[in-house]
This record gives structure tokens, C-alpha cells and sequence, in this order.
């Protein structure tokens, strides 16, 4: 008797659970140099699971900057190939003291794993290699399946789109599937149907060309970090709307039957600001919170810094200030045309008192997803096999610029089937992945691509 999916994970649960947390201990940060050698021993571990998992042409490609790991199983030119993406590079985990545990010291409390990339995107890309394991093992891989991991998606995939160009032949396939994303809840499961776009900028702003004494030049000589937290604020205005010329006009603006059917969707306002810690909630005057979270675009200072942040005090005047700043998108805008209106703007808020430098990071554009689609439909009804209930749609805030790029250079359409929650402080000290999710994952992939195989032939 052929052995199911609850079954097999039942059987190797302790080991999938330890391999994903000898995955976590490797520090794959992108955004620093010197983390590059954890950065290749991450592609090689992926490399090696693959491989034990029944993977053929298992190969860490090099390419400009971090490599790419791939792999293949192909079992009929007549049937349908799934083409799976996920990164392995994960975001700082500064600040290392906010973290009740270490963060590449992965730690099981509460039912869930704490580690930097636990969620994002560690976890949910093992899922893919231990359900195609499980796929391998019992003679239940229905399709054709391909694996893209790359190791840049935390800096913008830099060098992904030049990978994906010179290899469009090796990525052919029917669908893209992502798990990257989150559901609802544990109860409540949802499938992402849409992401903002992501234009991301550094300023600088230059007083005086050296750090002066604040008491023999203070109040004479204009403090670039005061100028700076000037221009900031007065990018919004008391209602939350975003004063960039033109920023609003190619927003997609929603019927009022979408936004009906978007707050059929549960949430709870109160246990939203009560697990943030947080007496009340701000955003655009007009939208209810979810909605500030997804069909809206928004302006946020990621980092800032100037002067002296060291320990005691220095009477320091600084000649420079920065910050980071981060704008979402939403349908109809684009990153290029955003950035440069943000710079144009930025430039023209200027006092005279100052010079202002603004550099373009990275970006994404916005998708939206068919809900029409077989991919989509097959992994409702997987859902609905493994959850009980058949998941709800759901517009996500976060950002996948890969969407776009794998829709123009491949023409391929993507499936955004993630298993994480909101809740999992993705990005943040204490990020973690709920065992839970894990394993429901793991369970759940081998339906979809059963049910994709059988919807794909109507």
C-alpha cells in the first residue's frame, strides 16, 4: 500500500525538522560581503538535498554576484513542468540584541522555529524539497518539476534577470510556483493574488564639509540632520497621504465591490494592535488598515543615521546625514518613473542651506494574479484537501519584483502559494516559522501538483 504524504512526514518528521534547522545556522546574508562564503555553503546544502531528494542536473550555477542552485526532474515531454522558485539569502539580523535567542542558532519554543530566514524564505523553500522527496520516494510526482534557488532576492535579484535570459531554454515550463507569501491564519488559509511593486532609495544630505563643534558653530550653520528630518516629515501629510507631485497618478483605485469582497477577509483591529503593542494604527485617510497594507502605496524611512551614535557624548555639528526610504507600489505605477519623481522632488525640497545626493537601491513592479488561472484553482482545491476549507484570496503589502521580471522574460505566469503569517516577524529580531506551517506545507505541495496535472488535461 502506497504510503500518503501524512504518512511519510509522520515517519521523517525529526529529520526534516533537523535538516531546516542546519539550513538556518548558515548566515547567508546578502547585503554583506563578508558573509559571502556562508552565502555559497547555503547553495551547496541545497545543492546536496536536492541531489539526496532525487533531483537530476543538480548544479550551483555562478553568476555575477551570489549563485543560483538548480535542479530538474523530468519524467514526460506530454506532461505539464512546474518551475519552483525560492531564495536562500536572508536580511541582516542586526540588531543581534533585540533577539531573544541567537538568530542563526535556531530554537524550537511556542511550536515555532526562531532564526533569521525561518520564514523568509528558508523554511518554506525546504518545504518544496522535502514534499518532492516524499513525491520521489512513493512514485507520486505527477509532472515535470524544476528548481530555481537564488541567493540575491534580499538585495533586489541583481544578477537574476541576466541568469533567467541566458537560460530560457533550461527554465521552460508551464507555471512558476512561490511560496513566499502568507496566509491569514492557521485556520484560515488564503492564497496571494497580488503584491506591490517596491522602489527603494538612499539620501545624503551635506552641511558644512567637515563635523563642526556644535557650540562655536552651533545656530550659525545649518545642522544637515535637523534638514533631513525636515524634508522627511514632510513627505506625508497629517492624513497619511504622500506629497510627491503626481506620486497618486496612475494609482489603481479599487471598485467598491473589490473592496467589498477584500474585508470579507477576518481581522481583528484590536488583536492587530494589541500584538504589536501599539494603541492605535495610522495610514491613509479613506482606507480601513488591510487595505493601507495592500491596495495602497506608501512612503516609509527604513533607516536613518548621522553624527555621533556612539556611546557618552561629543558636541558634534555633523556634516552628513542619510536615511533609507522605501515606497510600495500598487497597479499602474512603475518603479523607474516613482524613483525619479521622488529624486526630482527630494531635490526641489532642498534648502539652499544644504547639498542632497539621492541614489536608486533597487525596485519591483506591482502584479496581480488571475484567479481564473488551473494553477491557481489546483491549489484551492490543495487547500481545501489539507486545511478543510477552501482559502480566500488575499492582496499582500510585501514585494516579489522577480513576478514581474519571470512574466516578461519567461511569459510565465506565477502561483503565490506561501504557508507563512503575518505574524512572523519576517525582516525583524525573533523572525520565526511555525512547525506547524512547515509540515502543512510539505503536505499540501504534493496536492497541488496532483491536482494541477489532472486540471491541466480538461
Amino acid at each position: 500500500m502506497a504510503t500518503t504524504v501524512n504518512q511519510y512526514i509522520e515517519q521523517h518528521k525529526d529529520r526534516f525538522l533537523n535538516e531546516l534547522l542546519d539550513l538556518l545556522r548558515i548566515p547567508s546574508v546578502s547585503t554583506d560581503k563578508k558573509f559571502k562564503s556562508d552565502i555559497i555553503n547555503a547553495a551547496n546544502f541545497l545543492k546536496d538535498r536536492l541531489v539526496a531528494a532525487g533531483a537530476d542536473q543538480v548544479e550551483v550555477c555562478p553568476t555575477n554576484g551570489n549563485p543560483i542552485v538548480y535542479g530538474e526532474k523530468l519524467i514526460g515531454k506530454d506532461l505539464p513542468t512546474v518551475l519552483v522558485y525560492g531564495h536562500y539569502d536572508v536580511q541582516p539580523a542586526d540588531p543581534e540584541n533585540l533577539w531573544d535567542t541567537p538568530p542563526f542558532e535556531p530554537t524550537i519554543r511556542n511550536g515555532n522555529i526562531y532564526a533569521r530566514g525561518a520564514c523568509d524564505d528558508k523554511g518554506q523553500i525546504y518545504m518544496h524539497v522535502k514534499a518532492f522527496e516524499y513525491m520521489i520516494s512513493n512514485g507520486q510526482l505527477p509532472c515535470n518539476i524544476k528548481f530555481m534557488f537564488e541567493g540575491e532576492e534580499e538585495i533586489g535579484s541583481v544578477h537574476l534577470a541576466e541568469f533567467v535570459r541566458a537560460n530560457r531554454e533550461k527554465l521552460k515550463a508551464d507555471v512558476i510556483l512561490i511560496s513566499d507569501t502568507s496566509m491569514i491564519s492557521n485556520e484560515v488559509p488564503s492564497i496571494a493574488t497580488g503584491l506591490r511593486g517596491l522602489s527603494y532609495m538612499e539620501v545624503e544630505v551635506t552641511g558644512p564639509n567637515r563635523d563642526l563643534h556644535s557650540g562655536v558653530y552651533g545656530g550659525a550653520v545649518e545642522n544637515p540632520i535637523n534638514v533631513l528630518c525636515e524634508m522627511i516629515a514632510s513627505l506625508k501629510d497629517k492624513d497619511g497621504k504622500i506629497t510627491i507631485p503626481h506620486f497618486y497618478d496612475k494609482v489603481e483605485e479599487l471598485s467598491l465591490e473589490e473592496r467589498n469582497a477584500m474585508a470579507e477577509a477576518p481581522f481583528n483591529l484590536e488583536e492587530y494592535k494589541r500584538e504589536l503593542d501599539i494603541a492605535e494604527v495610522f495610514g491613509e485617510k479613506g482606507y480601513d488598515t488591510s487595505e493601507r497594507a495592500s491596495i495602497r502605496p506608501t512612503l516609509d524611512v527604513n533607516g536613518i543615521w548621522g553624527g555621533y551614535t556612539g556611546e557618552g557624548a561629543k558636541t558634534v555639528l555633523p556634516s552628513k546625514a542619510y536615511a533609507k526610504i522605501s515606497m510600495r507600489l500598487v497597479p499602474h505605477q512603475t518603479s523607474d518613473e516613482i524613483s525619479q519623481l521622488f529624486a526630482n522632488h527630494f531635490a526641489a525640497i532642498a534648502p539652499k542651506t544644504v547639498k542632497v545626493k539621492v541614489d536608486f537601491h533597487h525596485g519591483g513592479e506591482p502584479i496581480v494574479v488571475s484567479i481564473d488561472s488551473v494553477a491557481y484553482r489546483a491549489a484551492e482545491r490543495a487547500c481545501e484537501a489539507t486545511f478543510g476549507r477552501k482559502p480566500i484570496p488575499k492582496r499582500e503589502g510585501g514585494s516579489i519584483p522577480i513576478v514581474a521580471m519571470f512574466k516578461r522574460e519567461l511569459g510565465l505566469d506565477s502561483l503565490l502559494l506561501g504557508f507563512g503569517l503575518d505574524s512572523d516577524a519576517i525582516h525583524s529580531p525573533n523572525e520565526h516559522y511555525g512547525i506547524f506551517n512547515y509540515f502543512k506545507g510539505i503536505e499540501t505541495i504534493p496536492y497541488f501538483y496532483q491536482y494541477y496535472v489532472e486540471m491541466s488535461k480538461k
